[in-house]
């Protein structure tokens, strides 16, 4: 009988365990998964954080409460370049021809590399968390808001996490696959409020800010965490941006994973 349609959950395992001690031997993209969202918490937070405290609040505002949510996105978006490095490098090397030739659940191959990686980002967002209570952040969510925040990041890094997948596979090369997520790390995260709220932002950049997906998103996980006031719906809409981002970055991947080459 054919382990296509009896041990898909058993070739799905096979495959997150593959990739997760490709992680193990190669820790170098996982540390700077970790290193980015630290260096720009350490860099906004507690170096200029004075400076962004005096210009956007002045004694009543707490920066650090105010740039947590926006690092907790980042800290999902730098966790991009890990999987989409690791697909192209399994297609370019051949290691997914070979994998066609075996008698398997054909999914798991992608399957996998979206779980390890998704298993990567939650602990690196756990990680980013601690740091943060530790130099000072206090959130004042209840334990309901809490379950909230935890679910819009499990699925915001299951969107991305595909997202990522997907552009990996169109990448021709590692070095491509690195370069291409880069506006995932730093274009959006810069050009939305993650540092600074909209109204203190040009004209232009305020419109691209409030239309793009991250700030829905940042300005819901702030208004949970810290009770800050949002729009009506907002929430809503940062669970569509999810699951608009997933069911491309999916189709997207499946597409060109099933069609056998990178370009």
């Amino acid at each position: 009988m054919s382990t296509t349609t009896v041990h898909p959950m058993a070739d799905i395992n096979t495959m997150l365990r593959r990739n997760l001690r490709h992680a193990q031997r190669y820790p170098g993209v996982s540390i700077g998964t970790l290193a980015m969202p630290v260096i720009m918490l350490l860099l906004f937070g507690v170096v200029f954080g004075k400076t962004f405290k005096a210009g956007l609040g002045g004694a009543g505002f707490d920066y650090i409460d105010y740039l947590i949510p926006g690092i907790l996105l980042l800290t999902v978006t730098s966790g991009t370049m890990g999987p989409a490095i690791a697909v192209c490098t399994d297609m370019t090397e051949g290691i997914v021809a070979r994998f066609r030739t075996m008698s398997m659940f054909r999914p798991a191959v992608l399957t996998g590399a979206v779980l390890g990686s998704m298993l990567q980002i939650l602990a690196s967002l756990a990680l980013v968390l601690g740091f943060a209570l530790a130099i000072g952040f206090r959130p004042n969510a209840s334990f309901g808001d809490w379950l909230l925040v935890i679910g819009l990041l499990v699925a915001l890094t299951f969107a991305f996490t595909w997202l990522a997948v997907a552009l990996g596979l169109v990448s021709k090369t590692p070095e491509g696959a690195s370069n291409i997520v880069l506006p995932l790390n730093l274009l959006f995260p810069f050009l939305s409020t993650t540092f600074i709220p909209l109204d203190a932002m040009p004209k232009g950049l305020r419109w691209f800010a409030e239309y793009q997906p991250f700030t829905p998103i940042i300005e819901t996980l702030r208004h949970l965490l810290i009770g800050t006031p949002t729009d009506t719906g907002e929430g809503w809409v940062a669970l569509a941006w999810c699951f608009a981002i997933a069911v491309v970055g999916y189709f997207w991947a499946q597409k060109n994973y099933n069609k056998g080459t990178v370009a």
